[in-house]
């Protein structure tokens, strides 16, 4: 578990510096009233003006005393904050990306981004400013109280009975806002996560007219985010202003009280003077308390969301963790010892995912090489298939090997990293298209082979007509492209990787039928790869070694286009659906 005193214990030799500046700071502050005790006391009511000068240079002298070790502590507690912080966010953004997919099948994006932004602010921040003033009310209460009891132990008394009712509200308001800064974080997810969704799908939401729907829909998280942030200002106009009044009262009650102790001569004029000194400046700490209280409770509400996210373990055991170990100068840069040969196979899998059944009894042998072409109405689990063999998720029964060996006992990186991959759900990043295209191997692949594969995924051609050309910059999801564009430019990020599987997940749907046949033919020439291909098309899977259509989740035919097609099944009426040719136009 990691504990913010795991991220805080490197910096506590620096933190023990800032809060001796802290405690000498206090110090200082102390002394000033004592030296007006003196100029009112020896200077004006006993005409010593001898000592005005050592008076005026003692008040200099504890002004820039303070403002070195104010400078001190404030530098070294946002130095050390900041630290924290920024380790916090980098292991909890490590730790997510760590998580399996299936985490995020039941939590949206607006939480997570609120948890790696504001939560982590939050913490930040209590490490920071307002951890150093909870201490520095701390200390400065009690140094200003011990000197106050020295000029008067009875008059001490007004602000001892006066500060418990203070607390008292300040830890009720606390309280109330507590459970409101709960519910306010939680809201903020969801406001974040309704936003997100429109912004991201803005064209789909312009084309269905869903304007009104969504504006709706964000108004009642905003109208909801209103609401708690009124019943956050409702806690502290309850309980603030008697905070506020209670402190006027102290002071007023010290210089009533006070005067009558000068006037019996039980202490002196500018002994009062410097009480009522004291008495000012222990107010602002009970005034900060419920503020202060505020973003510590905030930030412990946010120190329990953050490590709820950091208890989520991945259900993926590497159980190959071991595999390679001590082999380190055969592996390559990214890790992998050796080039798979792509030779897949899955045998009677079946792959259950919350409670529902995806795959029953899946088998077939794809030798390194071949191609496997995959069809299916939506929902049939063709695309599950593909999330088995990268392991996103593990298989219900049954198991996957990849050249003989069971992917459970290959590490995920080694795994993965020899997949390629294009899906149906393109995404692009915010960035050239050059780098998009280096995509998984950024450091190994030039320039000439992210042309080259451009060239092959039939990218090239618009890519040259951009003003910048492959330094053009592509915004998030690849605005600025058409389907087609974002399609090609992911198939060319695939061949660019140069791995030893090919996945593509109806991949071409948005491409023309010429420029199809011409990515299909290129793909014929990859000889080194083993191929899966995923379509709704029979011309996407058609020159396949061998074609399964899938059902509710189970093989219901299996074999090569020309075997389908004289078994006049499903994949036959698929082809007169979509060709609107009888068998003997087919051969």
């Amino acid at each position: 578990m990691r504990t913010i005193w795991n991220y805080g214990k490197g910096y506590l030799p620096i933190y023990i510096i800032a809060m001796a500046s802290m405690i000498l700071s206090i110090l200082l502050d102390a002394l000033s009233p004592q030296i007006t005790r003196r100029v009112i006391d020896q200077v004006i009511v006993g005409g010593q003006t001898e000592l005005l000068g050592r008076c005026l240079l003692g008040f200099l002298g504890i002004g820039l005393g303070r403002a070195v070790f104010q400078y001190t502590k404030e530098f070294i507690f946002d130095y050390s904050a900041s630290g924290i912080g920024s380790r916090l966010r980098k292991d909890l953004f490590d730790h997510i990306q760590a998580l399996d997919v299936g985490y995020f099948d039941s939590h949206n994006t607006g939480e997570l981004m609120a948890r790696v932004k504001d939560d982590v602010d939050r913490i930040w921040n209590a490490c920071g400013f307002v951890g150093m003033l909870i201490l520095e009310c701390a200390i400065h209460t009690g140094i200003i109280v011990f000197c106050m009891f020295r000029i008067s132990p009875a008059l001490t008394l007004v602000p001892l009975m006066v500060m418990p009712v203070i607390l008292y509200y300040a830890l009720r308001m606390e309280r109330g806002l507590g459970q409101v800064y709960d519910k306010i974080s939680e809201e903020t997810a969801q406001m974040n996560t309704v936003a997100q969704e429109n912004l991201a799908g803005v064209r789909t939401v312009k084309a269905f007219a869903r304007e009104p729907y969504e504006i709706q829909r964000f108004q009642a998280h905003n109208q909801r985010f209103y609401d708690l942030n009124m019943e956050q200002a409702r806690w502290i106009a309850r309980y603030q202003p008697n905070i506020s009044f209670l402190s006027k009262v102290l002071l007023m009650a010290v210089i009533v009280i006070g005067g009558i102790l000068v006037i019996r001569k039980q202490i002196t004029i500018g002994e009062l003077g410097a009480f009522s000194e004291y008495a000012s400046n222990i107010i602002w700490p009970m005034e900060m308390v419920g503020w202060l209280s505020n973003d510590f409770a905030a930030a412990v509400a946010s120190h329990r969301k953050i490590q709820r996210i950091f208890q989520e373990k991945p259900g993926l055991k590497e159980l190959g963790e071991h595999v390679g170990a001590g082999t380190e100068e055969a592996a390559g840069r990214d890790g992998v010892q050796e080039r798979m040969k792509g030779d897949i196979c899955f045998e009677s899998v079946d792959f259950t995912l919350h409670g529902h059944e995806i795959l029953k009894d899946i088998n077939f042998q794809l030798p390194a090489g071949k191609t496997l072409g995959i069809m299916g109405m939506t929902g049939s689990g063709k695309s599950s298939v593909v999330n088995l063999l990268q392991r996103f998720y593990d298989v219900s029964s049954g198991r996957i090997t990849v050249d003989g060996r069971d992917i459970r006992q290959i590490p995920l990186k080694q795994l993965r990293s020899q997949i390629s991959v294009v899906m149906q759900d393109v995404f692009l990043f915010s960035d050239t298209i050059s780098e998009n295209i280096k995509t998984g191997k950024k450091e190994e692949t030039g320039q000439a082979a992210v042309e080259r594969a451009a060239v092959n995924a039939r990218a090239h051609g618009f890519i040259s007509k951009l003003a910048s050309q492959y330094d053009t910059v592509i915004g998030e999801r690849g605005v600025g492209l058409s389907g087609g564009q974002k399609q090609r430019i992911s198939i060319a990020r695939a061949i660019a990787k140069e791995n030893p599987v090919l996945i593509l997940d109806d991949s071409t749907s948005a491409l023309d039928t010429e420029t199809e046949k011409e990515i299909e033919g290129q793909l014929k020439e990859l000889k080194g790869s083993t191929k899966i291909i995923i379509g709704h098309r029979v011309s996407a899977v058609r020159h396949a070694d061998e074609i399964l259509i899938l059902e509710e989740g189970r093989i219901v035919e299996r074999g090569s286009h020309k075997e389908l097609m004289e078994k006049r099944g499903r994949y036959y009426q698929t082809y007169v659906v979509q060709y609107g040719e009888e068998e003997e136009t087919w051969q």
